[in-house]
């Protein structure tokens, strides 16, 4: 069977993103590619054309050369204030109001980030539980310093963020008084309406949009995610040029070869063939936090009228020694998508130990991101004889640049790929089930009817 070609997307004569195929040949055929492309070419149009299912949620197509910017140069001055000033900031949001941000984070500074030497204020966030210990853990290592926040809500009345917002507001207040409070709360609401927009209003908290246009889970190339990443010290003009970057790659080919097609067709075809799991994977610990915007993203997106990948990841090598062997031996009801940096920031070459008490002199100076490429083909070459497709995504180095190529490359990929499976790709109805009976049970106005019978349900518990 001949192997799909690597497609990779240019601008400029600059990569910006390598979609390998060759290690699902075995698992889908070249034929059934080139059937999935007119639906993927099709579906690519719609959403260009904005005239598919949720159109009014396409802000994000075009953000990254048409976002506002005066907005954007506030952004940058708000986190410079933020960084003289505070030595904590703490991010409160759910959803696409957090994980964005945090993954961006994680990804560029380091899971270990408020750990770093560093002259940028540590980030902690909140209003993403419900848990009384997580709270107080945060509230606990914010302490006696000096800090702000940066509250996240397009309604302002989500409860989770809404409970944390009422909770570190009390603390700015305790430890300021309510005047010098004001000037340390961030918020970032809607532009015209909802509870949040009226309090800011009133309480004259610098304020920052949620794009009507723009639903929570593409949203972190909007303010949401730019201002807590701007404190942290990354350059969000390079962000949002990579994304640019993509956008315009993305949009000028309209062939097979543009990587968002390719992988849209090879995620779809591997679906329709009965794989009904997507295991996000990388041998990067710092990508942990874009796996977990990158499943919201696309299990929001798909996951509705009984269709959808599951959408699921691991950190390898980490996890090839917990989940390695379900991978390797289990249902074979999944396929993986890879997403390998083509190199580190630096070089670590592994030493000679006289005595070879672990055997393993045979790497004696061999670099150690040598090594790791090794456990990735070796792995990917396991898994496709245990019949695990892959798909290989290649980047860059980590960097803001390649990162917002990264995020630009998945949303749009997500956004053709939910018209390809014949969903609206930017509602999420079902979300809304497990709030009304939280409500009910919390006794909360209008919800008596829908309380008695959860109760019922629940043995008066």
């Amino acid at each position: 069977m001949k192997a799909a070609p690597v497609g990779t997307a240019t601008t400029g004569g600059i990569a910006v993103i390598k979609v390998d195929l060759t290690s699902i040949s075995d698992f889908v055929s070249q034929e059934a590619l080139d059937a999935m492309a007119p639906r993927v070419a099709e579906a690519h149009q719609t959403l260009e054309a904005g005239t598919g299912a949720g159109n009014d949620f396409l802000g994000w197509r075009e953000l990254p050369a048409n976002y506002d910017k005066e907005e954007f140069a506030r952004i940058k001055k708000a986190a410079a204030k933020i960084q003289s000033d505070s030595e904590a900031l703490v991010v409160i949001g759910i959803g696409g109001s957090y994980l964005g941000a945090r993954a961006v984070i994680d990804l560029i500074q380091s899971p270990n980030y408020n750990l770093k030497k560093k002259n940028t204020p540590d980030i902690f966030f909140a209003g993403n539980t419900l848990s009384t210990d997580a709270v107080l853990e945060v509230l606990g290592l914010v302490g006696d310093r000096d800090f702000s926040v940066n509250v996240i809500s397009k309604s302002g009345t989500t409860t989770e963020p809404a409970v944390a917002f009422r909770i570190f507001k009390a603390a700015l207040e305790q430890k300021y008084g309510k005047e010098e409070a004001r000037g340390r709360i961030y918020a970032t609401t809607d532009a015209h309406k909802g509870a949040l927009k009226g309090l800011a209003d009133a309480e004259g908290y610098e304020e920052f949009v949620v794009p009507d246009n723009v639903g929570g889970r593409y949203s972190v190339l909007t303010a949401v995610g730019l201002l807590p990443i701007a404190v942290a010290g990354i350059d969000i003009d390079e962000l949002m040029a990579g994304a640019a970057d993509a956008m315009t790659a993305f949009s000028a080919d309209k062939s097979m070869a543009n990587p968002v097609r390719k992988y849209v067709a090879a995620r779809n075809c591997l679906y329709e063939s009965g794989k009904k799991v997507e295991l996000l994977a990388c041998f990067e610990p710092a990508f942990r936090f874009m796996s977990e915007w990158w499943k919201q993203l696309y299990g929001e997106s798909e996951g509705k009228e009984g269709k959808g990948l599951f959408p699921a990841s691991v950190e390898f090598t980490a996890d090839l020694h917990s989940m390695g062997q379900y991978i390797q031996e289990g249902e074979r009801l999944m396929f993986e998508t890879v997403v390998r940096y083509d190199k580190p920031h630096g070089q670590l070459v592994i030493g000679e130990d006289a005595d070879n008490v672990d055997g393993l002199n045979f790497l004696a100076g061999k670099d150690l991101h040598f090594v790791c490429e090794q456990a990735m083909r070796g792995t990917r070459l396991a898994h496709v004889d245990g019949g695990v497709p892959n798909i290989l995504i290649e980047t860059d180095t980590i960097s803001a640049r390649s990162t917002g190529e990264l995020i630009y490359f998945f949303e749009l990929a997500c956004g053709v790929s939910g018209y390809v499976l014949g969903v609206n790709p930017f509602n999420q109805p079902g979300v809304e089930a497990y709030k009304k009976n939280m409500f009910a049970l919390l006794d909360k106005p209008g919800y008596a009817d829908l309380r008695a019978d959860l109760l019922k349900r629940l043995g008066d518990r």
